[in-house]
């Protein structure tokens, strides 16, 4: 069983681990067709979206990027450049395809505002990740407890709509929906806890974090 909880602090003393797979940038329609040819092929993906930062109250922009990832290849589909095309739609809405994020919640509400479509085929790796003892949200303390490897969220509140995404931009969105296929091949491969286990895992969880360390030792 996997450790439940991982700290802030013992995350930043891991080493960094980023995709290394290709990467391929979708900001025109003409590569939209050979991207989603192979996206089709597969049985499991890695989906993710980035949003440029608002730092003004009551100012909300649309998803500017969908990332989709196998294992050794990612597709970074712009939409602020592409709109967002019938076929991707399809995509979403392909229940043979299963599709892998983290706090799908969020995803699906942004994509939403921009096109109609019926999710279909998506596992959220926070259901997934407490079936198998681990009680963390975050993505990056989920991959931190699976595989003892930090991933920088350095670039997460750059501005997503730049003309020019820069390598570092592309190689972080791809990591985040990279990351969440991995953690989740791996979940397969271990056993589930019961039910029953993980209620009494997070009952004890919350049991020590309600009571204060009253030991002496410094």
């Amino acid at each position: 069983m996997f450790q439940p909880k991982i700290s802030k602090k013992e995350v930043n003393q891991l080493p960094i681990e980023e995709f290394s797979g290709k990467i391929q940038l979708i900001d025109s329609l003409d590569k939209l067709d050979n991207a989603l040819k192979i996206i089709n092929r597969q049985s499991i993906v890695g989906l993710d979206t980035e949003t440029r930062p608002s730092f003004k109250r009551g100012i909300v922009y649309k998803v500017s990027l969908l990332q989709v990832a196998t294992l050794n290849e990612c597709f970074l589909f712009r939409l602020n450049k592409i709109g967002f095309p019938e076929k991707l739609s399809n995509f979403l809405s392909n229940e043979k395809i299963t599709k892998v994020g983290l706090a799908l919640r969020d995803d699906l509400n942004g994509l939403f505002k921009q096109q109609n479509f019926k999710p279909k085929g998506f596992v959220d790796i926070q259901n997934e990740a407490k079936n198998y003892g681990i009680l963390e949200l975050s993505l990056q303390k989920i991959y931190a407890i699976i595989f003892g490897k930090k991933i920088s969220k350095s670039q997460r509140l750059t501005n997503w709509e730049n003309n020019k995404l820069t390598p570092q931009q592309q190689v972080y969105a791809a990591t985040d929906a990279w990351a969440t296929l991995r953690i989740y091949l791996h979940l397969l491969q271990q056993k589930k806890l019961t039910k029953t286990e993980v209620q009494n895992l997070i009952v004890e969880n919350d049991a020590e974090n309600s009571f204060p360390n009253y030991s002496t030792k410094h």
